[in-house]
């Protein structure tokens, strides 16, 4: 019996201090041992300014620190073929060093790419079981664009799309939002759960621009029609035309929608000061859009709400509006 309260009045004690802190953030230094051969946009120090800001700010301390674990294989499958992610693990051991003409593999690169898939599921784990109430995700290398049979974009494994089933096979639950506001279209993630009723799947993105994909009428084919929405934004918008997106659309189909999870592939490279961006996004947009997310995820999904990482090249400025993302995130509750 003393056994059995002690264990009761521990359990009391983690609640409270999970309710304290109450955002949980991914990190592993071994995400820092996927590295191009060349100097690149996508490379280890992007991680190293998100990690640093946050300890500067002091956030460091107040997170809920989640160690990754390498996915298994069968929750890869669950989006690429096994073939392919085969290939990428023989090709990394072989030496090769581009999957496609701009996304580079080192020896490691498969390794790490597995544990960037474990450490969204993990913190899907964390959220599921109370551990934290939402989270972010500073993992590498990024995933929206990766598809069934291919890497492309930077992408190795679509990490969001493959945390979308995990949660559903896992956890039973039904319908999972994704709403994308990287500067690039996630045709990979799109592609995943175009003929599929139980992922709403929602992009604002740069139109034209790479990869192409993303126009308005994409918008879902056959039990998935309507289930698909994309908002091409052009070259040289603004907060103003983002914000209006949120309010007037992108909200009222979340709500609709009814998402039992939200997750969001965070890409920061719509920031005005991003070199691959045509995008002028503040600070202060990423913030508004974040606490929309956070009030719709409140009243439809339980709070829960996992924001993972995509692009964003400016490491001046990715750090710091990481840094406010988080800040919303921890004080939302």
């Amino acid at each position: 019996c003393i056994r059995d309260s002690f264990k009761t009045q521990i359990g009391v004690f983690r609640l409270l201090i999970y309710r304290f802190f109450m955002t949980g953030f991914v990190y592993h230094p071994d995400y820092l041992k996927h590295i191009p051969l060349f100097n690149h946009p996508e490379n280890p120090e992007r991680l190293n300014a998100i990690v640093s800001r946050l300890k500067e700010t002091g956030q460091w301390e107040k997170l809920v620190h989640i160690t990754p674990e390498p996915a298994e294989d069968k929750w890869i499958e669950e989006i690429h073929s096994r073939n392919y992610r085969k290939y990428v693990k023989d090709a990394c051991k072989k030496g090769v060093t581009y999957l496609d003409g701009d996304t580079y593999i080192s020896s490691d690169s498969y390794d790490i790419a597995v544990l960037a898939v474990g450490g969204v599921l993990s913190a899907v784990d964390g959220i599921m079981d109370d551990k934290m109430k939402n989270g972010f995700c500073a993992i590498r290398p990024p995933g929206h664009h990766a598809e069934k049979s291919a890497g492309m974009g930077f992408c190795i494994f679509n990490n969001v799309a493959i945390a979308a089933r995990y949660i559903q096979k896992k956890y039973s639950l039904e319908r999972i939002a994704i709403v994308d506001w990287d500067v690039h279209h996630g045709n990979g993630t799109q592609n995943s759960f175009y003929t599929d009723d139980s992922v709403l799947y929602v992009s604002l993105h740069q139109f034209p621009h790479y990869p192409g994909t993303g126009n308005k009428y994409e918008t879902g084919a056959g039990k998935g029609e309507g289930f698909t929405l994309n908002f091409p934004m052009p070259a040289g918008s603004k907060d103003d035309d983002y914000l209006e997106i949120f309010r007037e659309k992108l909200i009222p189909s979340l709500n609709n929608f009814e998402p039992q999870f939200i997750l969001i592939s965070a890409g920061f490279d719509a920031h005005q000061k991003d070199p691959l961006s045509g995008i002028f996004l503040s600070d202060s947009a990423y913030e508004e859009m974040t606490e929309m997310l956070l009030e719709v995820s409140e009243k439809k999904s339980q709070g829960r709400l996992l924001s993972v990482l995509e692009g964003g090249y400016n490491l001046n400025v990715l750090g710091n509006v990481i840094s406010l993302h988080i800040q919303k995130l921890m004080e939302y509750d």
